[in-house]
C-alpha cells in the first residue's frame, strides 16, 4: 500500500492560542509569557509599537501590481506611502523580548530597522532577546534575572 502525504503550501502559520484572557499569535509567545509569570518578571504583551520608517508622500508615478501581487499592473504612486512600524512580543524594564519560532520574510528586516533604531540611542538601552524555542526561552529568563543581580 503506498502512503499518501499532504505537501504543505506556502509559508507555515503558527497556531493562535489564548491564555490568561490573552490572544497570543503562537504557543511560543504563550510559553514566553507563562515563563516571565511564573519568574515574577514584569513584562507587557504587545504593550508598545515603534515607528522604524516614517510615513512620506511620493509624487511620482509607480507602475505596479498591489503589493500583493494581485490586481492590475497600473500607476500606483503620486500617494503617500504608509510608516513601518514594529511591535515587539514583550516590553519590560531595560528589555525587549521577540518570539520566534519561524519568521516570515519582511521579519529580518524589521528587526534590523529596530536595532538601527535603538543604536542611534532614540529609546533607552534595551537589552534585546530573540528566543525561537522553549530551551531559549528559558535560557532568556535566566540571563534576565542574572542582569538583576
Amino acid at each position: 500500500m503506498k502512503r499518501s502525504f499532504k505537501r504543505k503550501k506556502g509559508p507555515v502559520q503558527s497556531q493562535k492560542v489564548a491564555y490568561d484572557g490573552i490572544n497570543f499569535a503562537s504557543g511560543l509567545e504563550r510559553y514566553m509569557y507563562m515563563a516571565l509569570k511564573k519568574a515574577k518578571i514584569k513584562a507587557l504583551y504587545e504593550g508598545e509599537t515603534f515607528e522604524l520608517q516614517e510615513a512620506f508622500d511620493f509624487p511620482f508615478e509607480s507602475y505596479e501590481r498591489c503589493g500583493n501581487g494581485k490586481g492590475e499592473y497600473k500607476n500606483r504612486g503620486n500617494k503617500k506611502i504608509l510608516n513601518i512600524k514594529y511591535t515587539p512580543d514583550f516590553v519590560g524594564r531595560g528589555f525587549i523580548i521577540e518570539t520566534k519560532g519561524r519568521a516570515n520574510e519582511s521579519f529580518p528586516l524589521r528587526w534590523k530597522m529596530f536595532k538601527k533604531l535603538i543604536s542611534e540611542n532614540k529609546l533607552e538601552p534595551f537589552i534585546l532577546y530573540k528566543p525561537q524555542n522553549q530551551k531559549e526561552c528559558d535560557e532568556t529568563i535566566r540571563l534576565i534575572l542574572n542582569s538583576r543581580k
